[in-house]
Protein backbone atom coordinates (compact mmCIF):
# COMPACT_ATOMS: atom_id res chain seq x y z
CA UNK A 1 0.00 0.00 0.00
CA UNK A 2 2.88 2.35 0.78
CA UNK A 3 4.37 1.79 -2.69
CA UNK A 4 0.94 2.12 -4.31
CA UNK A 5 0.46 5.55 -2.69
CA UNK A 6 3.77 6.69 -4.16
CA UNK A 7 2.46 5.84 -7.62
CA UNK A 8 -0.69 7.97 -7.30
CA UNK A 9 0.72 11.44 -8.22
CA UNK A 10 2.47 10.14 -11.34
CA UNK A 11 -0.53 8.03 -12.30
CA UNK A 12 -2.86 11.04 -12.05
CA UNK A 13 -0.58 13.12 -14.29
CA UNK A 14 -0.38 10.31 -16.87
CA UNK A 15 -4.14 9.69 -16.83
CA UNK A 16 -4.89 13.41 -17.22
CA UNK A 17 -2.59 13.71 -20.23
CA UNK A 18 -3.92 10.52 -21.83
CA UNK A 19 -7.49 11.84 -21.35
CA UNK A 20 -6.48 15.11 -23.02
CA UNK A 21 -5.05 13.18 -25.97
CA UNK A 22 -8.31 11.24 -26.41
CA UNK A 23 -10.35 14.44 -26.14
CA UNK A 24 -8.44 16.69 -28.50
CA UNK A 25 -7.06 14.33 -31.14
CA UNK A 26 -8.82 12.69 -34.09
CA UNK A 27 -7.54 9.09 -34.15
CA UNK A 28 -8.77 8.66 -37.71
CA UNK A 29 -6.24 11.28 -38.76
CA UNK A 30 -3.58 9.59 -36.63
CA UNK A 31 -4.11 6.32 -38.49
CA UNK A 32 -4.06 8.18 -41.81
CA UNK A 33 -0.74 9.82 -40.87
CA UNK A 34 0.72 6.43 -39.93
CA UNK A 35 -0.44 4.92 -43.23
CA UNK A 36 1.21 7.57 -45.42
CA UNK A 37 4.46 7.95 -43.47
CA UNK A 38 7.78 7.36 -45.25
CA UNK A 39 8.79 3.98 -43.84
CA UNK A 40 12.16 3.97 -45.57
CA UNK A 41 13.15 6.97 -43.49
CA UNK A 42 11.64 5.35 -40.39
CA UNK A 43 13.71 2.21 -40.99
CA UNK A 44 16.90 4.29 -40.85
CA UNK A 45 15.67 5.94 -37.64
CA UNK A 46 15.00 2.53 -36.10
CA UNK A 47 18.51 1.37 -37.04
CA UNK A 48 19.87 4.46 -35.32
CA UNK A 49 18.05 3.40 -32.15
CA UNK A 50 20.39 0.41 -31.84
CA UNK A 51 23.42 2.56 -32.61
CA UNK A 52 22.25 4.96 -29.89
CA UNK A 53 22.09 2.17 -27.30
CA UNK A 54 25.49 0.87 -28.41
CA UNK A 55 27.07 4.29 -27.84
CA UNK A 56 25.13 4.84 -24.60
CA UNK A 57 26.72 1.68 -23.23
CA UNK A 58 30.14 3.11 -24.12
CA UNK A 59 29.22 6.34 -22.31
CA UNK A 60 28.51 4.36 -19.15
CA UNK A 61 31.55 2.11 -19.52
CA UNK A 62 33.74 5.23 -19.72
CA UNK A 63 32.29 6.47 -16.42
CA UNK A 64 33.02 3.04 -14.98
CA UNK A 65 36.69 3.55 -15.98
CA UNK A 66 36.42 0.66 -18.47
CA UNK A 67 36.53 -1.83 -15.58
CA UNK A 68 33.58 -4.04 -16.66
CA UNK A 69 33.72 -5.71 -20.10
CA UNK A 70 31.80 -3.73 -22.73
CA UNK A 71 29.56 -6.73 -23.47
CA UNK A 72 28.27 -6.80 -19.89
CA UNK A 73 27.78 -3.02 -19.78
CA UNK A 74 25.92 -3.16 -23.11
CA UNK A 75 23.38 -5.73 -21.92
CA UNK A 76 23.02 -4.10 -18.49
CA UNK A 77 22.25 -0.79 -20.23
CA UNK A 78 19.52 -2.42 -22.32
CA UNK A 79 18.14 -4.18 -19.24
CA UNK A 80 17.98 -0.89 -17.35
CA UNK A 81 15.99 0.86 -20.07
CA UNK A 82 13.69 -2.17 -20.40
CA UNK A 83 13.02 -2.12 -16.65
CA UNK A 84 12.30 1.62 -16.74
CA UNK A 85 9.70 1.04 -19.46
CA UNK A 86 7.67 -1.36 -17.33
CA UNK A 87 8.57 -0.91 -13.65
CA UNK A 88 7.69 2.04 -11.37
CA UNK A 89 9.94 4.40 -9.38
CA UNK A 90 12.65 4.53 -12.12
CA UNK A 91 13.79 1.12 -10.90
CA UNK A 92 15.66 0.61 -14.15
CA UNK A 93 18.45 2.87 -12.88
CA UNK A 94 18.77 0.85 -9.70
CA UNK A 95 18.29 -2.32 -11.73
CA UNK A 96 21.14 -1.84 -14.18
CA UNK A 97 23.55 -1.03 -11.34
CA UNK A 98 22.35 -4.10 -9.46
CA UNK A 99 22.52 -6.42 -12.47
CA UNK A 100 25.96 -5.16 -13.53
CA UNK A 101 27.32 -5.57 -9.99
CA UNK A 102 26.43 -9.28 -10.09
CA UNK A 103 28.39 -9.99 -13.25
CA UNK A 104 31.24 -7.45 -13.27
CA UNK A 105 32.95 -7.82 -9.90
CA UNK A 106 32.26 -4.15 -9.10
CA UNK A 107 30.28 -3.23 -6.01
CA UNK A 108 26.75 -1.85 -6.35
CA UNK A 109 27.62 1.29 -4.36
CA UNK A 110 30.59 1.93 -6.65
CA UNK A 111 28.44 1.70 -9.78
CA UNK A 112 25.50 3.81 -8.55
CA UNK A 113 27.20 7.26 -8.56
CA UNK A 114 28.16 6.85 -12.22
CA UNK A 115 24.43 6.68 -13.01
CA UNK A 116 23.82 9.89 -11.04
CA UNK A 117 26.56 11.61 -13.05
CA UNK A 118 25.22 10.27 -16.35
CA UNK A 119 21.67 11.47 -15.59
CA UNK A 120 22.85 14.87 -14.39
CA UNK A 121 24.76 15.44 -17.62
CA UNK A 122 21.75 14.20 -19.61
CA UNK A 123 19.67 16.93 -17.96
CA UNK A 124 22.35 19.48 -18.85
CA UNK A 125 22.29 18.40 -22.51
CA UNK A 126 18.48 18.48 -22.69
CA UNK A 127 18.41 21.95 -21.09
CA UNK A 128 21.06 23.19 -23.55
CA UNK A 129 19.12 21.81 -26.53
CA UNK A 130 15.93 23.50 -25.33
CA UNK A 131 17.72 26.81 -24.81
CA UNK A 132 19.18 26.66 -28.33
CA UNK A 133 15.87 25.79 -29.99
CA UNK A 134 13.50 28.03 -27.97
CA UNK A 135 14.15 31.23 -30.00
CA UNK A 136 12.70 29.45 -33.06
CA UNK A 137 9.49 28.41 -31.29
CA UNK A 138 6.38 30.57 -31.53
CA UNK A 139 4.82 31.45 -28.19
CA UNK A 140 7.74 30.28 -26.06
CA UNK A 141 8.43 33.63 -24.40
CA UNK A 142 9.63 33.09 -20.85
CA UNK A 143 10.12 29.34 -21.32
CA UNK A 144 13.89 29.76 -21.46
CA UNK A 145 13.81 30.27 -17.69
CA UNK A 146 13.03 26.59 -17.23
CA UNK A 147 16.13 25.59 -19.17
CA UNK A 148 18.28 28.08 -17.27
CA UNK A 149 17.00 26.87 -13.89
CA UNK A 150 17.62 23.23 -14.80
CA UNK A 151 21.12 24.08 -16.06
CA UNK A 152 21.98 25.89 -12.81
CA UNK A 153 20.66 23.01 -10.67
CA UNK A 154 22.65 20.49 -12.71
CA UNK A 155 25.85 22.52 -12.44
CA UNK A 156 25.38 22.90 -8.68
CA UNK A 157 24.79 19.15 -8.38
CA UNK A 158 27.96 18.33 -10.32
CA UNK A 159 29.97 20.80 -8.23
CA UNK A 160 28.70 19.21 -5.01
CA UNK A 161 29.59 15.74 -6.30
CA UNK A 162 33.03 17.00 -7.33
CA UNK A 163 33.64 18.43 -3.86
CA UNK A 164 32.55 15.15 -2.27
CA UNK A 165 34.89 13.26 -4.59
CA UNK A 166 37.83 15.53 -3.70
CA UNK A 167 37.04 15.84 0.01
CA UNK A 168 35.71 12.34 0.60
CA UNK A 169 37.67 11.79 3.81
CA UNK A 170 36.22 15.00 5.25
CA UNK A 171 32.69 13.81 4.35
CA UNK A 172 33.38 10.37 5.86
CA UNK A 173 34.65 11.91 9.09
CA UNK A 174 31.45 13.96 9.43
CA UNK A 175 29.35 10.87 8.77
CA UNK A 176 31.22 8.86 11.42
CA UNK A 177 30.75 11.65 13.98
CA UNK A 178 27.03 11.89 13.28
CA UNK A 179 26.51 8.12 13.50
CA UNK A 180 28.77 7.43 16.51
CA UNK A 181 25.75 6.37 18.58
CA UNK A 182 24.74 3.72 16.06
CA UNK A 183 27.72 1.41 15.40
CA UNK A 184 25.83 -0.83 12.96
CA UNK A 185 24.72 2.14 10.84
CA UNK A 186 28.20 3.64 11.06
CA UNK A 187 29.84 0.47 9.76
CA UNK A 188 27.33 -0.28 7.00
CA UNK A 189 26.90 3.34 5.91
CA UNK A 190 30.63 4.01 6.06
CA UNK A 191 31.40 1.07 3.78
CA UNK A 192 28.70 2.20 1.35
CA UNK A 193 29.97 5.78 1.30
CA UNK A 194 33.57 4.70 0.69
CA UNK A 195 32.47 2.76 -2.39
CA UNK A 196 30.15 5.61 -3.43
CA UNK A 197 32.99 8.14 -3.29
CA UNK A 198 35.15 5.75 -5.31
CA UNK A 199 32.53 5.91 -8.04
CA UNK A 200 32.45 9.71 -7.87
CA UNK A 201 36.21 9.73 -8.43
CA UNK A 202 35.61 9.93 -12.18
CA UNK A 203 34.89 13.64 -11.71
CA UNK A 204 38.46 14.23 -10.53
CA UNK A 205 40.03 12.55 -13.57
CA UNK A 206 40.10 15.30 -16.20
CA UNK A 207 40.90 13.23 -19.31
CA UNK A 208 38.42 10.51 -18.35
CA UNK A 209 35.66 13.08 -17.88
CA UNK A 210 36.49 14.68 -21.25
CA UNK A 211 36.22 11.25 -22.92
CA UNK A 212 32.87 10.77 -21.21
CA UNK A 213 31.61 14.14 -22.49
CA UNK A 214 32.76 13.36 -26.05
CA UNK A 215 30.91 10.02 -26.06
CA UNK A 216 27.86 11.69 -24.50
CA UNK A 217 27.87 14.41 -27.20
CA UNK A 218 28.03 11.74 -29.92
CA UNK A 219 25.18 9.87 -28.22
CA UNK A 220 22.94 12.95 -28.18
CA UNK A 221 23.84 13.69 -31.82
CA UNK A 222 22.57 10.22 -32.78
CA UNK A 223 19.34 10.87 -30.86
CA UNK A 224 18.90 14.21 -32.62
CA UNK A 225 19.40 12.57 -36.04
CA UNK A 226 16.89 9.82 -35.21
CA UNK A 227 14.24 12.29 -34.01
CA UNK A 228 14.77 14.42 -37.11
CA UNK A 229 14.26 11.39 -39.37
CA UNK A 230 11.13 10.32 -37.47
CA UNK A 231 9.71 13.83 -37.82
CA UNK A 232 10.74 14.03 -41.49
CA UNK A 233 8.92 10.77 -42.23
CA UNK A 234 5.63 12.46 -41.30
CA UNK A 235 6.41 16.11 -42.11
CA UNK A 236 8.53 16.43 -45.31
CA UNK A 237 9.08 20.12 -44.52
CA UNK A 238 10.60 19.33 -41.11
CA UNK A 239 13.72 21.20 -39.99
CA UNK A 240 16.53 20.18 -37.64
CA UNK A 241 15.45 22.75 -35.09
CA UNK A 242 12.10 20.99 -34.77
CA UNK A 243 13.85 17.78 -33.83
CA UNK A 244 16.03 19.62 -31.31
CA UNK A 245 13.03 21.13 -29.55
CA UNK A 246 11.11 17.83 -29.60
CA UNK A 247 14.09 15.93 -28.21
CA UNK A 248 14.61 18.43 -25.40
CA UNK A 249 10.90 18.44 -24.56
CA UNK A 250 10.76 14.64 -24.61
CA UNK A 251 13.70 14.43 -22.19
CA UNK A 252 11.94 16.73 -19.73
CA UNK A 253 8.63 14.93 -20.28
CA UNK A 254 10.32 11.69 -19.28
CA UNK A 255 11.52 13.30 -16.04
CA UNK A 256 8.01 14.31 -14.90
CA UNK A 257 6.32 11.92 -12.40
CA UNK A 258 4.21 9.47 -14.35
CA UNK A 259 3.31 5.84 -14.86
CA UNK A 260 6.22 3.54 -15.83
CA UNK A 261 7.79 4.39 -19.17
CA UNK A 262 6.66 8.05 -18.94
CA UNK A 263 3.28 7.01 -20.35
CA UNK A 264 1.29 10.14 -21.15
CA UNK A 265 4.00 12.63 -20.18
CA UNK A 266 6.24 11.61 -23.08
CA UNK A 267 3.39 11.80 -25.59
CA UNK A 268 2.19 15.10 -24.14
CA UNK A 269 5.68 16.62 -24.40
CA UNK A 270 6.27 15.49 -27.99
CA UNK A 271 2.78 16.39 -29.23
CA UNK A 272 2.89 19.79 -27.53
CA UNK A 273 6.35 20.58 -28.90
CA UNK A 274 5.61 19.51 -32.47
CA UNK A 275 2.19 21.19 -32.53
CA UNK A 276 3.89 24.55 -31.86
CA UNK A 277 5.63 24.18 -35.23
CA UNK A 278 2.92 22.51 -37.30
CA UNK A 279 -0.48 23.02 -35.66
CA UNK A 280 -1.24 19.39 -36.58
CA UNK A 281 -1.93 17.53 -33.33
CA UNK A 282 -2.97 14.24 -34.94
CA UNK A 283 0.18 13.81 -37.01
CA UNK A 284 2.22 14.98 -34.01
CA UNK A 285 0.73 12.09 -32.00
CA UNK A 286 1.72 9.69 -34.81
CA UNK A 287 5.31 10.96 -34.44
CA UNK A 288 5.19 10.52 -30.65
CA UNK A 289 3.89 6.94 -30.97
CA UNK A 290 6.70 6.20 -33.42
CA UNK A 291 9.22 7.67 -30.98
CA UNK A 292 7.79 5.49 -28.20
CA UNK A 293 8.19 2.43 -30.42
CA UNK A 294 11.77 3.57 -31.07
CA UNK A 295 12.36 3.59 -27.29
CA UNK A 296 10.77 0.20 -26.76
CA UNK A 297 12.49 -1.45 -29.73
CA UNK A 298 16.13 -1.16 -28.67
CA UNK A 299 15.54 -1.78 -24.96
CA UNK A 300 13.13 -4.64 -25.67
CA UNK A 301 15.54 -6.47 -27.96
CA UNK A 302 18.83 -5.84 -26.13
CA UNK A 303 17.38 -5.84 -22.62
CA UNK A 304 15.30 -8.92 -23.35
CA UNK A 305 18.32 -10.82 -24.64
CA UNK A 306 20.28 -9.70 -21.58
CA UNK A 307 17.64 -10.94 -19.14
CA UNK A 308 17.34 -14.27 -20.97
CA UNK A 309 21.12 -14.74 -20.86
CA UNK A 310 20.96 -14.40 -17.10
CA UNK A 311 17.82 -16.48 -16.60
CA UNK A 312 15.96 -13.44 -15.26
CA UNK A 313 12.45 -12.07 -15.75
CA UNK A 314 10.89 -8.65 -15.18
CA UNK A 315 8.90 -9.97 -12.22
CA UNK A 316 11.95 -11.62 -10.69
CA UNK A 317 14.13 -8.52 -11.03
CA UNK A 318 11.31 -6.36 -9.64
CA UNK A 319 11.11 -8.48 -6.47
CA UNK A 320 14.88 -8.31 -6.00
CA UNK A 321 14.95 -4.54 -6.52
CA UNK A 322 12.07 -3.90 -4.11
CA UNK A 323 13.88 -6.00 -1.50
CA UNK A 324 17.01 -3.94 -2.14
CA UNK A 325 15.09 -0.66 -1.79
CA UNK A 326 13.56 -1.73 1.53
CA UNK A 327 16.97 -2.82 2.78
CA UNK A 328 18.45 0.59 1.88
CA UNK A 329 15.51 2.37 3.54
Amino acid sequence: MKDAKRLIPGALISIALIAAVFYFIDFGNVLKALSVANYRILAVAMALSFLWLTVRAKVWQTLLRDKPPYREVFFATGEGYLLNNFLPFRLGELGRAFLLSRKSGMKFAEILPTIFIERAVDLAFSAAILLISLPYVVGSKGSERIGIIVSVVVVIGLVVMYILARKNQWALDIFHKLTARWPALQKTGGNFLELFFTGLGVLTDGWLFVRFLLWMTFNWAIALAAYYLMTLAFFPEAKWIWAAFILGAAAFGGAIPSLPGAVGTFEGAVVGALTLFTGDQSTALAVSLTARFYNYLNSGVIGGIGLMREGESLAGVYKELMALRKKEE
